[in-house]
């Protein structure tokens, strides 16, 4: 391992930059789908998925098997969407679903109809799916999901909570798009964006059930003191839990082709190669995105200096509240805790961005902080500690010219941070 040079602004942020980029880089869809598809069927094969990667998976298993009768729809977030030759790509609400997601879930229902033993059904499913695919359950309509999604999204639940709400207000979700292609074989291709990598949890697991109940689904609404519609109290309430013999029957086949474990593999090497030191603190981190901030912080002063960085992945939150809140995403929220609990702290940088390359609803997919940024951003016009009580830090990191852009990514392994410490 080489000992860099003292870290200049400059080098400190083009170095994090690199592991931001070398973390995205091994999550590329087309590697990770080219080296895990299944072997090639008798009869056809029907591409169905959703997600921002699915488009781009799409892409490349259209390109792999040029010899094979294949077709299908995937659906993927407007503006992550490229061409994938034979199979159909619907662009959709995301985070919120929209027409054109119930649209996506019932192409890919008739897709899927009228297989045989001879046929493969490839699902290629990545985060943002459960946006992207949505068909209401029995009684409930668009509007429905919705008025739960927005709801769900503004409680600070963290992901795992938010997909069993999802996938039981769902006619298509948990496993029941695959037990429609019965009896052809399913293989699903997961880029993970879950804490823990449960499978059935991508996407709310279109193709694989995960033993939930609508009881459960129902006990987190209340928890997290969620307003939905009567419509969907009455469904889940009526709703027959899964038997654990048809869950079974509904999980298929699935293989993990990326992770946030293997990106940050990848930005350790990155800093290795440099003559930093990686140090992991996990890829499933949860918790509110001010509090891990704040939190992180502390953890990085309390340590030895370096040059070393700390690596982490998951996904925290961010509770809204019925106050108002200015335009920010759980990165840059996270960054702002950060800075503030830091005060300026020499020696210490830190990025936070989403691997999608779109942070929450907005164009960026996270920002840096360096020591001066709370100087600067008060130099500015920014009030940084009200910024943050009024979920307003993506404001602040533009006026202050240290926002992350990269444009859709066309893949998803969450998010990815990284602080330097010298």
């Amino acid at each position: 391992m080489t000992v860099p040079p003292p870290f200049s602004d400059a080098a400190a942020r083009a170095f994090l930059r690199g592991c931001f980029d070398a973390a995205v880089d091994a999550a590329r869809p087309g590697p990770a789908v080219c080296a895990n598809l299944p072997d090639k069927p008798r009869g056809r094969c029907v591409v169905v998925g959703a997600g921002k990667a699915s488009a781009a998976m799409a892409a490349a298993l259209d390109a792999a098997w040029p010899d094979v009768a294949l077709s299908g729809v995937v659906s993927t977030r407007h503006g992550h969407g490229v061409p994938a030759g034979r199979v159909r790509v619907i662009e959709a609400g995301h985070p919120v679903p929209d027409a054109n997601s119930v649209m996506a879930a019932r192409a890919m229902l008739a897709a899927v109809a009228g297989l045989t033993a001879d046929d493969l059904v490839i699902a290629l499913v990545s985060g943002g799916g459960s946006a992207c695919l949505a068909l209401p359950a029995p009684g409930l309509t668009l509007a429905d999901k919705q008025a739960m999604t927005r709801a769900l999204l503004l409680s600070g639940a963290p992901i795992g909570e938010m997909n069993v709400v999802r996938r039981h207000a769902s006619a298509i979700k948990n496993g029941r798009l695959a037990a429609a292609a019965a009896p052809a074989r399913v293989v699903t291709l997961v880029i993970s964006d879950v804490p823990g990598d449960d499978l059935a949890a991508v996407a709310s697991g279109p193709t694989l059930a995960d033993g939930s109940t609508p009881a459960e689904a129902l006990a987190i609404i209340a928890r997290r003191g969620i307003t939905v519609p009567d419509a969907l109290r009455e469904w889940l309430a009526a709703e027959p839990a899964p038997a654990a013999a048809a869950a079974r029957a509904m999980a298929g086949e699935a293989v993990l082709i990326a992770s946030p474990a293997m990106a940050l593999a990848a930005a350790a090497d990155h800093a290795r190669k440099r003559g930093v030191e990686p140090v992991m603190l996990g890829d499933d981190l949860e918790g509110e995105s001010r509090a891990v901030g704040a939190e992180m912080a502390a953890q990085a002063l309390a340590g030895p200096r370096g040059p070393r960085v700390l690596l982490s992945g998951g996904e925290t939150s961010v509770m809204v509240g019925a106050g108002p809140a200015g335009k920010g995403g759980r990165n840059t929220e996270f960054l702002l805790a950060f800075a503030l609990a830091a005060q300026g702290a020499p020696g210490l940088w830190a990025l936070a961005g989403d691997s999608d390359g779109i942070d929450g609803t907005e164009d960026a997919a996270g920002a840096i902080v360096g020591p001066d940024l709370l100087a600067r951003a008060r130099a500015a016009g920014c009030n940084p500690a009200a910024m943050l009580e009024g979920h307003d830090s993506y404001s602040l990191f533009a006026a202050t010219g240290d926002l992350v852009v990269t444009g859709p990514t066309l893949t998803n392994v969450n998010d990815i941070r990284a602080i330097l410490v010298t």
